[in-house]
């Protein structure tokens, strides 16, 4: 996917209060950041922020991370929430190929919505489910792992089904057509446009 220059956006990134500029500094003490001791939920890719940002409005006592590497993409959160104002909100430019580097035991959910779904299979350790980025998962979670994931991908909720598995997660949820099921739901920019072209939506939650 070809991502548009949004002119201007680096310097509304660097402007916002909500946007961790070194998150590295703050690894193992995210809790300082936000002064209290909630639960702490992270989405990686989180886009335009749509989902993170409902979230925090439904569950204003757990603290939630938003984690996009693009600032033709982030800068449209960083704009929601600087509008918004959410106390319990914080985003951050980042690659999470890296995500060992800024957390350490204290994230209680991990998001993954609407991952790429790297459909080579040359390409599959690039996946966020694959065994590659779950071993780099462990040592960010505080002590339980969650992590929740939707997709409209069929193939890759196939094998990410497979990769939590054998990796000793498990399946407490699942749904193969979300918008059917009765579940609590805040969606996603992507979310909303494959709903409304008819794709059923998948979703899982794993614990290990």
């Amino acid at each position: 996917m070809r991502l548009k220059n949004v002119k201007g956006a680096s310097d509304v990134i660097e402007a916002s209060k909500y946007v961790i500029e070194n998150p590295s500094d703050y690894k193992g003490k995210f809790k300082d950041l936000f002064n209290n001791d909630n639960p702490i939920h992270v989405e990686i890719g989180m886009g335009k922020g749509q989902f993170i940002i409902g979230m925090a409005k439904a569950y204003p006592n757990v603290n939630f991370i938003g984690i996009e590497m693009y600032d033709s993409v982030i800068v449209r959160a960083v704009q929601k929430q600087d509008e918004e104002e959410l106390p319990n909100l914080k985003l951050i430019k980042f690659d999470a190929t890296n995500i060992n580097d800024i957390f350490e035991h204290e994230i209680d959910v991990l998001y993954l919505n609407f991952s790429d779904p790297w459909p080579k299979k040359r390409h599959t350790h690039r996946r966020l489910t694959s065994d590659r980025f779950l071993k780099r998962y462990d040592s960010i979670f505080k002590s339980e792992k969650v992590i929740v994931q939707k997709t409209d991908n069929r193939k890759l909720f196939e094998f990410s089904l497979k990769s939590f598995t054998d990796y000793g997660y498990r399946i407490e949820d699942l749904s193969l057509n979300l918008h059917e099921d009765e579940y609590f739901n805040v969606e996603t920019e992507y979310e909303m446009r494959f709903s409304n072209m008819g794709y059923p939506i998948y979703m899982v939650k794993v614990t290990k």
